[in-house]
């Protein structure tokens, strides 16, 4: 299966359509009834973060069939472990045979009250440390990865640290991944309609504002600062939670454009849609991957959508999986 395969109906060759649908309420019922379908128990971890920190994830298996590996999920930024396309993937990795770990990030989901400190995109060390813990208590003897957005930019640089975490991972599939975030908040604020970024900005307000009420004595931040465009909103998160000097810093410090990518051992499927609207392609004609990372782009798709039909279904999700899958032994 491959990029070219992804020939969606006219209808639904509208990028900005694309991405609404992608991340719309019908897919996130599909998503849980596609779970339900499938069979599978799940159960909630707290897993150990290092330092303090604890993340939620949801751990689903189909009782009675030893499972090929554990696929490891990671969705994008203010999305969450019930985001429909996470469901999706879990539901379609189910059936190839896998256990499926649905991770939420800090501050992501019904998870703001586990953790003081707010979230932000450099707090990979927690990532790490809690794929370790998941392979540990769940005695996992192979290990994919799969992300979308943020959660993609995430998996290929948990690739970057497995071999020195001990983890046992094998594949990675990224969709739509975060490669430069500093083009991608100028392409957000000269470029993309204006939908996006108050899409994003209202999540993201309400989560501080979720973290205000259950921390009032550490985040004393006020409305004023609420109120900042998104490029000030991310500066003073940079400067007064993350200990940058400013927000390019921040960009940079979690950025995967250019080279960054040169010392990836862990073999890589990369998803991309010409027609992003979110993340500008030109990122990923500059990319210079390793040898054991293929790029494929879909002339079609928007941001992390990729649906097929107006019942929901998702090329991407029959993607990562397929991908996956081809890395284990009978794949």
């Amino acid at each position: 299966m491959t990029a070219a395969d992804y020939q969606p109906p006219r209808l639904l060759r509208n990028p900005h359509l694309q991405s609404v649908l992608g991340s719309s309420g019908l897919r996130q019922r599909r998503g849980l009834r596609a779970l339900h379908a499938a069979g599978a128990q799940t159960r909630e971890y707290i897993l150990d973060g290092g330092q303090g920190a604890r993340l939620q994830g949801w751990h689903s298996r189909v009782p009675g069939s030893p499972p090929r590996a554990m696929a490891l999920l990671l969705h994008g930024w203010e999305g969450s472990a019930e985001s429909g396309y996470m469901r999706l993937t879990a539901a379609r990795l189910l059936a190839q045979g896998f256990e499926v770990f649905r991770l939420n990030f800090r501050d992501h989901g019904d998870t703001h009250h586990l953790n003081e400190d707010l979230f932000h995109s450099n707090r990979l060390d927690e990532l790490v440390h809690a794929a370790a813990d998941m392979v540990a208590r769940l005695r996992v003897r192979d290990l994919v990865v799969a992300g979308y957005s943020l959660g993609g930019n995430h998996a290929l640089r948990l690739g970057l640290r497995a071999q020195l975490a001990g983890l046992p991972l094998r594949r990675i599939a990224a969709v739509c991944p975060l490669v430069d975030p500093s083009t991608t908040m100028v392409h957000m604020e000269r470029h993309a309609p204006q939908f996006y970024d108050w899409y994003f900005r209202r999540k993201w307000r309400s989560s501080l504002l979720r973290k205000r009420e259950l921390f009032p004595e550490r985040h004393t931040y006020d409305d004023a600062t609420l109120a900042l465009d998104m490029r000030g909103l991310i500066g003073w998160l940079a400067q007064r939670h993350a200990g940058f000097a400013d927000v390019e810093d921040y960009f940079d410090s979690y950025s995967i454009a250019g080279g960054r990518l040169a010392a990836l051992q862990v073999p890589a499927h990369i998803l991309m849609a010409l027609d992003d609207p979110v993340i500008p392609f030109d990122d990923f004609r500059q990319w210079q991957l390793p040898a054991g990372a293929r790029l494929e782009v879909a002339r079609w798709g928007g941001h992390c959508a990729f649906v097929e039909n107006l019942a929901g279904d998702g090329f991407a999700e029959r993607w990562v999986a397929a991908h996956l899958a081809a890395a284990l032994p009978g794949g």
